[in-house]
């Protein structure tokens, strides 16, 4: 008895438009309603000579189409297909195509174990992104039998083993070497991206992809670590899109209360609860033709998360952006256009996993994902973010207290901030320079001072020091310098400016090595120079 045999595959523009022509005036009926243009090319096309010829037992279709082309293209396809709809703004987004294939093919694979069937993977429909992804997944993830076809027949595509072994570790080892193309502009000079600050490969690289994402009304959600900058990029990601003139309203879903978030988010009607004197609009009615940006969104309570759920699923024939949804004791029934942006520190995958998080829901908000690198990521912005925040501060303070001095950082402080691990990220650098700022009685803000706002940290700056990262300006020599200078300087302020006496200390044999080295690596002290 032959094995069962299921067929996955996208539906593509060839397949369309191949039976718009069969269908005649009825099919460019369905073209004018679809909007989908061009001249068919060869026939059948290539579903259709693949369920012709390929006798598969069932099959599966991932359709980025319009619902209006899914009955009609099942009834000529002839095999009763699965369809499965999916959102998908750019047909040559590599994320968003992997995250739609995923997510079916999870489903099918799941069905083909119980079956004990045979998953086979169609690569001829849909672009060549769709194809590489259906590799990846096929030769990895879901293994399957590839199929392509051509000039009328349908041929088993055999991909050799060594060409995946070889390409796919490098790609993993830098997953976003295709889109190094996105990294090749500054921050400043995008549009939008003004207030992100630093120029690191993989700030460049995240506004590249923000910047893309921005210019699509599709949900976008960002991933990172505490204070890594996530409501910044959601402001720009605004500002960056045809909704820029429109309002953007921010909601931290961790900092409402669970019973009061419901009600903030969709308003609520007289009466609807106890305290609730007068109606009130929430933010959705508010984000009215702008963007919604949904900070913590991982911390949302179940029943909450299946009500936005139900929000975000725009009724068939609307926008993706188009919300339906109703006041907390209210029976209107509410619209609005928002533009959702979310954000989480939370691995939702691990929530999903755990049953905290409803899977459905996560692909609502995550069509496209943007990961935030974390500040010890990318330290040659330190540097400029600390000069940039502390000039912003000093703005602040002086318009507070007239006749105040600017702060300014010293040497030994910009080494530290460079050489820390910043676990809090641009959050901890940003209010430890506030702190540093009020408590300091002098001009200039030094090491002593970022060290008491942040506590002291030894044991750790020694792992700091051990687990730099590589690249994105790692310099061993500047490194070494820095570790000399750190213990030149803490030598001389023990030593309270002796030189013999710090020579000692660092078992040197002569004050006079001490002092040439002073002299090469231009190193400062706090205390007052007592000469040798």
């Amino acid at each position: 008895m032959a094995q069962h045999r299921i067929l996955v595959s996208w539906i593509g523009h060839a397949d369309l438009l191949a039976m718009i022509d069969d269908l005649g005036e009825d099919g460019e009926e369905l073209r004018a309603a679809a909007k989908i243009g061009g001249k068919y090319g060869e026939k059948p096309g290539p579903l259709k000579t693949a369920v012709n010829e390929g006798r598969f037992d069932q099959v599966h279709l991932l359709s980025n189409y319009a619902d209006v082309v899914h009955k009609p293209f099942a009834k000529w396809l002839g095999c009763k297909p699965v369809i499965h709809p999916v959102e998908l703004a750019d047909p040559t987004d590599y994320d968003g195509i992997f995250r739609c294939t995923n997510r079916v093919m999870t489903e099918v694979s799941e069905q083909a174990a119980r079956d004990h069937a045979k998953l086979c993977i169609l690569l001829s429909p849909g672009t060549p992104a769709m194809a590489v992804v259906w590799v990846l997944l096929g030769k990895s993830r879901y293994p399957a039998t590839f199929y392509q076809t051509g000039r009328g027949k349908l041929h088993e595509a055999r991909i050799p083993a060594g060409l995946f072994e070889e390409v796919v570790p490098d790609l993993i080892r830098d997953r976003d070497i295709a889109f190094q193309h996105l990294a090749s502009k500054n921050p400043s000079d995008v549009e939008g991206f003004e207030q992100v600050v630093g120029g690191s490969t993989p700030i460049r690289l995240a506004v590249g992809r923000a910047q893309r994402a921005a210019l699509r009304d599709v949900s976008v959600l960002l991933l990172g670590e505490s204070g890594s900058g996530k409501e910044v990029f959601a402001h720009a990601i605004h500002k960056a899109s045809r909704r820029k003139s429109g309002p953007f309203e921010a909601i931290n879903c961790a900092a409402i209360p669970r019973d009061l978030l419901e009600a903030e988010l969709f308003g609520h009607a007289k009466g609807g609860f106890t305290g609730a004197e007068k109606d009130r609009d929430g933010a959705f009615t508010r984000a009215n033709g702008g963007t919604l940006f949904l900070d913590e969104i991982g911390e949302c309570d179940p029943l909450l998360q299946s009500k936005l759920l139900r929000v975000l699923q725009p009724p068939a024939g609307k926008s993706s952006c188009y919300r339906e949804f109703r006041a907390v004791g209210g029976s209107k029934l509410l619209t609005s256009d928002v533009r959702i942006v979310a954000a989480t520190n939370r691995d939702l995958q691990m929530e999903i996993k755990a049953h905290r998080f409803r899977e459905d829901l996560y692909y609502r908000i995550a069509v496209i994902t943007l990961q935030l690198p974390p500040l010890r990521e990318r330290r040659t912005d330190i540097p400029l973010l600390a000069a940039a925040f502390l000039e912003r501060i000093n703005k602040d303070f002086a318009d507070q207290e007239p006749g105040y001095k600017d702060k300014r950082i010293s040497t030994s402080a910009t080494e530290f901030v460079k050489r820390y691990g910043w676990p809090g990220n641009v959050r901890q650098l940003y209010n430890a320079l506030v702190q540093a700022a009020v408590m300091t009685e002098n001009e200039v803000i030094d090491r002593q001072d970022l060290t008491s706002a942040i506590g002291e940290m030894e044991g750790d700056q020694t792992l700091n020091v051990l687990e730099q990262p590589l690249g994105d300006g790692f310099d061993l020599e500047e490194h070494i310098n820095s570790l000399r200078k750190h213990y030149l300087r803490r030598a001389m302020d023990e030593a309270k400016g002796n030189k013999t006496r710090a020579a000692r200390l660092l078992g040197m044999k002569h004050y006079q090595t001490l002092d040439a080295q002073l002299e090469r690596l231009e190193v400062d002290w706090e205390e007052t120079k007592k000469g040798a």
